[in-house]
């Protein structure tokens, strides 16, 4: 098993304490979730992110969110960046304290082999820093069960529990950071040209801290590494 004693990510979120917009951008798409955010009894997963599972779009390639500085929450350092990944033993971590309903519908879509970029957010300079690997498909979250823990979720139960991780394993630094200043460039030049960046979910959704990242996304995001011309050209 990698080392799990480090917690990473951005804050808990309890299905009590979500934010408005973490329900209803589920919620007015059909779901049957109900107010408090727990899932009504015979109702599936893709049922609780309001997506038909036959129209449901297939993703290979992930962007996930963590904090790169120091923040404590409840005595305990929420800080977790790439090189702290690579820190860890065989350079693997679970990825625990996602406590949004469709992020965690995304790590549970995830499967072992597939890429994701690892982004530094909450910091000074938030970008991409580098990519990792889906190296053990989603399981339960044990930080959901541990009292005192920033992530625990008293309502969630070892029977039925409610949030899930997955391992990911550190594939390589990108060749260059990419900031999101830079993205975000290239997200406005691509809404006018119909470029590959123009719907990404870091602008279109950018509160999720895991999200889908299409192949065209993937691609053109690896060619800003070297600076090519077509980068240069947006």
């Amino acid at each position: 098993m990698p080392a799990c004693g480090k917690k990473r990510g951005r804050p808990a979120l309890t299905a009590a304490k979500q934010p408005k917009w973490a329900k209803t951008e589920i919620q007015k798409k059909g779901s049957k979730l109900t107010c408090s955010g727990m899932r009504k009894t015979g109702t599936s997963l893709k049922e609780e992110a309001g997506i038909e599972e036959n129209s449901k779009a297939v993703y290979t390639h992930w962007l996930m969110k963590s904090e790169p500085e120091s923040r404590l929450q409840k005595g305990v350092d929420m800080k977790f960046g790439i090189e702290d990944l690579k820190a860890e033993p065989n350079q693997r971590a679970c990825w625990d304290g996602v406590r949004n309903y469709q992020a965690r519908n995304f790590l549970r879509d995830m499967k072992v082999g597939q890429d994701a970029f690892f982004y530094h957010s909450n910091c000074k300079e938030p970008g991409i820093a580098g990519i990792v690997k889906i190296a053990k498909a989603a399981y339960p979250d044990h930080t959901q069960f541990e009292k005192g823990n920033p992530h625990y979720d008293a309502s969630s139960t070892k029977e039925d529990p409610r949030w899930s991780m997955v391992d990911v394993q550190f594939v390589r630094m990108t060749h260059r950071f990419l900031p999101l200043a830079e993205l975000k460039t290239h997200h406005q030049a691509h809404q006018k040209s119909g470029g590959p960046l123009k719907e990404m979910a870091l602008f279109t959704r950018p509160r999720l801290s895991v999200q889908p990242v299409t192949d065209e996304e993937f691609e053109f995001i690896l060619s800003l590494e070297k600076g090519t011309k077509e980068t240069q050209e947006n």
